[in-house]
């Protein structure tokens, strides 16, 4: 990273980034440039592991290509605020971001689907919801294992 002093590696910190996100970008390969996908995440912290959870149809082409090679990356972030000074002609923007890469696997497993559903859902909540159980079945669930991440800040 150019700008060391934007660098944010300390894992509490880059979980506290996270937590204030509501979209994260999935990057999965696809022959010639990557496939890049705005979704929808919940997250666990399991002995200082992350695990990032996300849904979709029971079909789709990101699935086609996650067979291929399971290895993606993932960007996501926030506190976005624009900071200009006129008298100097300065326009910048703040920010906060989380970067890494991992593998995914398709969860198979009925009690973790509705596990990671209700990770998923609870996280956009400020209390429990309780999501119909008929959507497991016509739900795909994702978890991707994060092996390395870094963040940035500004502002």
């Amino acid at each position: 990273m150019r700008r060391k002093d934007r660098l944010v590696s300390e894992f509490n910190e880059l979980i506290d980034i996270i937590k204030k996100c509501d979209v994260c970008r999935l990057g999965i390969n696809d022959e010639e440039v990557p496939y890049i996908l705005p979704l929808n995440f919940g997250m666990s912290v399991e002995d200082d592991k992350l695990y990032l959870y996300f849904h979709g149809a029971t079909e789709g082409y990101k699935y086609s290509l996650l067979e291929k090679n399971n290895l993606v990356s993932f960007e996501m972030d926030c506190d976005h605020e624009l900071y200009s000074d006129k008298e100097r002609g300065y326009c910048t923007m703040n920010y906060s971001s989380v970067m890494g890469r991992g593998r995914i696997e398709i969860v198979e497993d009925v009690e973790e689907k509705i596990k990671a559903l209700t990770i998923l859902t609870d996280s956009y909540h400020e209390v429990h919801f309780e999501f119909n159980p008929a959507a497991v079945s016509r739900t795909t669930v994702m978890k991707l294992t994060v092996e390395s991440m870094t963040g940035k800040q500004k502002g």
